[in-house]
Protein backbone atom coordinates (compact mmCIF):
# COMPACT_ATOMS: atom_id res chain seq x y z
CA UNK A 1 0.00 0.00 0.00
CA UNK A 2 1.25 3.51 -0.79
CA UNK A 3 -0.20 5.23 2.29
CA UNK A 4 -2.34 4.57 5.34
CA UNK A 5 -4.80 7.45 5.34
CA UNK A 6 -5.45 10.71 3.56
CA UNK A 7 -5.19 12.48 6.90
CA UNK A 8 -1.61 11.21 7.28
CA UNK A 9 -0.71 12.66 3.89
CA UNK A 10 -2.46 15.92 4.71
CA UNK A 11 -0.51 16.13 7.98
CA UNK A 12 2.80 15.79 6.12
CA UNK A 13 1.77 18.45 3.59
CA UNK A 14 0.66 20.90 6.30
CA UNK A 15 3.03 20.19 9.20
CA UNK A 16 6.12 19.64 7.02
CA UNK A 17 6.33 23.16 5.60
CA UNK A 18 5.40 24.74 8.95
CA UNK A 19 8.14 22.83 10.79
CA UNK A 20 10.61 23.60 8.00
CA UNK A 21 9.84 27.33 8.15
CA UNK A 22 10.22 27.26 11.94
CA UNK A 23 13.61 25.53 11.65
CA UNK A 24 14.87 27.98 9.03
CA UNK A 25 13.66 30.91 11.14
CA UNK A 26 15.41 29.56 14.25
CA UNK A 27 18.62 28.97 12.28
CA UNK A 28 18.57 32.52 10.90
CA UNK A 29 18.03 33.95 14.39
CA UNK A 30 20.80 31.83 15.95
CA UNK A 31 23.41 32.77 13.33
CA UNK A 32 25.75 31.07 10.89
CA UNK A 33 27.70 29.25 13.59
CA UNK A 34 24.77 26.94 14.40
CA UNK A 35 25.26 24.66 11.39
CA UNK A 36 29.02 24.70 11.06
CA UNK A 37 30.63 21.34 11.53
CA UNK A 38 33.77 22.35 13.39
CA UNK A 39 33.72 19.50 15.88
CA UNK A 40 31.79 16.45 17.05
CA UNK A 41 29.37 18.55 19.11
CA UNK A 42 28.36 20.55 16.03
CA UNK A 43 27.80 17.37 14.05
CA UNK A 44 25.60 15.92 16.80
CA UNK A 45 23.46 19.08 16.84
CA UNK A 46 23.08 19.05 13.05
CA UNK A 47 22.03 15.39 13.02
CA UNK A 48 19.67 15.92 15.97
CA UNK A 49 18.00 18.85 14.19
CA UNK A 50 17.43 16.72 11.09
CA UNK A 51 16.10 13.84 13.14
CA UNK A 52 13.78 16.14 15.08
CA UNK A 53 12.44 17.72 11.89
CA UNK A 54 11.80 14.24 10.50
CA UNK A 55 9.95 13.22 13.67
CA UNK A 56 7.77 16.33 13.54
CA UNK A 57 6.79 15.67 9.94
CA UNK A 58 6.27 11.90 10.06
CA UNK A 59 5.16 11.00 13.58
CA UNK A 60 1.54 11.66 14.41
CA UNK A 61 2.38 11.39 18.12
CA UNK A 62 4.57 14.53 17.90
CA UNK A 63 2.47 17.68 17.83
CA UNK A 64 3.77 20.57 15.73
CA UNK A 65 4.24 22.85 18.75
CA UNK A 66 6.12 20.14 20.68
CA UNK A 67 8.42 19.55 17.72
CA UNK A 68 9.06 23.26 17.18
CA UNK A 69 9.87 23.57 20.88
CA UNK A 70 12.31 20.64 20.55
CA UNK A 71 14.02 22.38 17.60
CA UNK A 72 14.25 25.63 19.55
CA UNK A 73 15.68 23.78 22.56
CA UNK A 74 18.40 22.08 20.50
CA UNK A 75 19.39 25.36 18.85
CA UNK A 76 19.36 27.19 22.18
CA UNK A 77 21.60 24.51 23.73
CA UNK A 78 23.99 24.69 20.79
CA UNK A 79 24.05 28.49 21.05
CA UNK A 80 24.69 28.33 24.80
CA UNK A 81 27.54 25.83 24.44
CA UNK A 82 29.26 27.76 21.64
CA UNK A 83 28.75 31.08 23.45
CA UNK A 84 30.24 29.55 26.60
CA UNK A 85 33.16 27.94 24.77
CA UNK A 86 34.18 31.31 23.32
CA UNK A 87 34.31 32.71 26.85
CA UNK A 88 35.71 29.72 28.77
CA UNK A 89 38.75 27.65 27.83
CA UNK A 90 37.47 24.87 30.11
CA UNK A 91 34.22 24.52 28.16
CA UNK A 92 36.06 24.94 24.87
CA UNK A 93 38.35 22.07 25.86
CA UNK A 94 35.36 19.86 26.65
CA UNK A 95 33.58 20.34 23.32
CA UNK A 96 36.36 21.07 20.85
CA UNK A 97 39.20 18.87 19.69
CA UNK A 98 42.57 20.21 18.59
CA UNK A 99 43.92 19.76 15.07
CA UNK A 100 46.53 17.02 14.75
CA UNK A 101 49.72 17.20 12.71
CA UNK A 102 49.96 14.05 10.55
CA UNK A 103 53.01 14.88 8.43
CA UNK A 104 55.71 17.51 8.57
CA UNK A 105 58.34 18.44 5.98
CA UNK A 106 57.51 15.42 3.84
CA UNK A 107 57.68 12.92 6.72
CA UNK A 108 54.67 11.00 7.99
CA UNK A 109 54.09 11.13 11.75
CA UNK A 110 53.00 7.52 12.09
CA UNK A 111 52.24 7.73 15.81
CA UNK A 112 49.77 10.57 15.24
CA UNK A 113 48.31 8.76 12.22
CA UNK A 114 47.77 5.62 14.29
CA UNK A 115 46.15 7.51 17.18
CA UNK A 116 43.79 9.33 14.80
CA UNK A 117 43.16 6.24 12.62
CA UNK A 118 44.32 7.96 9.44
CA UNK A 119 45.95 5.89 6.71
CA UNK A 120 48.74 6.79 4.33
CA UNK A 121 46.17 6.57 1.52
CA UNK A 122 44.00 9.18 3.29
CA UNK A 123 46.96 11.56 3.32
CA UNK A 124 47.92 10.83 -0.28
CA UNK A 125 44.33 11.50 -1.33
CA UNK A 126 44.45 14.90 0.40
CA UNK A 127 47.74 15.65 -1.36
CA UNK A 128 46.23 14.81 -4.74
CA UNK A 129 43.25 17.06 -3.97
CA UNK A 130 45.74 19.92 -3.53
CA UNK A 131 47.48 19.11 -6.81
CA UNK A 132 50.55 17.59 -5.17
CA UNK A 133 52.01 14.31 -6.37
CA UNK A 134 54.55 13.66 -3.63
CA UNK A 135 54.61 13.98 0.15
CA UNK A 136 57.86 15.96 -0.05
CA UNK A 137 55.86 18.82 -1.59
CA UNK A 138 53.91 19.25 1.67
CA UNK A 139 55.24 21.31 4.56
CA UNK A 140 52.49 19.90 6.76
CA UNK A 141 49.41 17.70 6.65
CA UNK A 142 46.84 18.39 9.38
CA UNK A 143 43.76 16.49 10.54
CA UNK A 144 41.35 19.32 11.30
CA UNK A 145 38.80 19.34 14.11
CA UNK A 146 35.99 18.66 11.64
CA UNK A 147 37.71 15.52 10.34
CA UNK A 148 38.96 17.04 7.09
CA UNK A 149 42.62 16.88 6.11
CA UNK A 150 44.43 20.12 5.24
CA UNK A 151 47.66 20.30 3.29
CA UNK A 152 50.11 23.17 3.59
CA UNK A 153 52.36 23.25 0.55
CA UNK A 154 56.11 23.41 1.05
CA UNK A 155 57.70 26.78 0.39
CA UNK A 156 61.21 28.12 0.81
CA UNK A 157 59.98 31.18 2.75
CA UNK A 158 57.71 29.30 5.19
CA UNK A 159 58.50 29.65 8.88
CA UNK A 160 58.68 26.50 11.02
CA UNK A 161 55.50 25.33 12.75
CA UNK A 162 51.89 25.13 11.74
CA UNK A 163 49.46 27.78 12.92
CA UNK A 164 47.32 26.50 15.81
CA UNK A 165 48.52 22.90 15.66
CA UNK A 166 50.40 21.38 18.61
CA UNK A 167 53.86 20.29 17.48
CA UNK A 168 54.99 16.81 18.52
CA UNK A 169 58.44 16.56 19.97
CA UNK A 170 61.12 15.08 17.75
CA UNK A 171 64.38 13.69 19.08
CA UNK A 172 66.24 16.85 18.05
CA UNK A 173 63.70 19.14 19.79
CA UNK A 174 63.51 17.39 23.16
CA UNK A 175 65.02 19.32 26.06
CA UNK A 176 68.44 18.12 27.16
CA UNK A 177 69.32 16.48 23.86
CA UNK A 178 71.77 17.69 21.27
Amino acid sequence: MFFDTWSGLARVVIVGPLAYVALVLFLRISGKRTLTKLNAFDLVVTVALGSTLSSIVLMKSVALLEGVLALATLIALQYLITWSSVRSSLIEGLVKAEPTLLARDGELLTGAMRRQRVTRDDILSALRSEGLDDLSQAAAVVLETDGSISVLKASSDRTPGVMGVPQPETPSRRPGRA
